[in-house]
């Protein structure tokens, strides 16, 4: 009787384990090969963020010094956050985001950098007590809101604008609430708001009431009020839904309920 060989194809345990499996990589730039990484890096993240309780993102230019005014702005409210508990979020590269995390680190904070691949590479800023890098910039936009309950955006270029608007669209939908979205720095703000007044507003393109998601100041003392009042109200309606899961379920079983209830002659 003739012994059986194993034949010249291939299943998948003998590709598995095939003889100098480093000779052919080209699985790593497979579309299937990305979704794990992109998985990766989402898992990666809820693990490394889960636990860090009221937090904030900071955004702004990388191309300031530290000691340009709005980088101070944004080291001294990084500061004020930290020194009430409140977890400081940046990209984590130079400029506003390096100032931000400064301000929280020298606070005693918890100051989180987020940075990105880029074709010009960008190290983490020093000042990060815990730092992330990430592929993908939907991965890492994903944890700023996700981990964040407010947004504090300081004048920027294009990937600021591209956190701001993000977040605006979000509010806009309904996807996030109780979020507050500030602008730090009239002189640099004010010309977009009229732009967006005067442009798509009267076009119709957005609702007059969409403006109220927006706010912008100056004063580092008053974004730190806007927040913490958003904080309150945030918790005050976790603790009502705790207390009561579905409020209109238990109204509608009360009016049903009276209208079962005999009326007196």
């Amino acid at each position: 009787m003739t012994e059986q060989r194993p034949t010249d194809r291939p299943t998948e345990d003998r590709k598995l384990l095939r003889p100098a499996p480093y000779a052919d990589t080209t699985f790593l730039d497979s579309d299937a090969w990305r979704a794990l990484r992109i998985m990766g890096e989402f898992v990666d993240g809820f693990d490394a963020l889960a636990r860090l309780g009221p937090a904030v993102s900071i955004f702004g230019s990388a191309r300031l010094p530290l000691d340009n005014p709005w980088s101070q702005a944004a080291e001294s409210l990084a500061g004020e956050l930290a020194r009430r508990g409140i977890t400081v979020i940046t990209g984590g590269g130079p400029g506003v985001m390096a100032a931000a995390n400064k301000g929280a680190s020298e606070a005693g904070g918890v100051s989180v950098g987020l940075g990105i691949e880029l074709p010009h590479e960008q190290d983490i800023n020093p000042y990060c007590t815990l730092a992330l890098n990430f592929r993908y910039f939907f991965a890492r936009k994903t944890m700023f809101v996700k981990y964040a309950q407010g947004f504090v955006i300081f004048p920027g270029g294009f990937g600021t604008f591209d956190e701001l608007f993000e977040s605006l669209t979000l509010a806009q939908t309904g996807k996030i609430d109780h979020f507050p979205i500030i602008l730090f720095g009239r002189e640099y703000w004010e010309g977009l708001i009229d732009w967006l007044h005067a442009q798509v507003a009267s076009g119709g393109m957005i609702s007059p009431t969409d403006f109220e998601l927006i706010r912008c100041t100056d004063d580092t003392d008053e974004v730190v009020g806007w927040l913490l009042d958003s904080f309150a109200a945030a918790e005050a309606a976790r603790q009502r839904v705790e207390r009561d899961p579905n409020p209109e379920a238990v109204e509608d079983k009360q009016e049903k309920a009276a209208q079962r209830t005999p009326k007196p002659e």
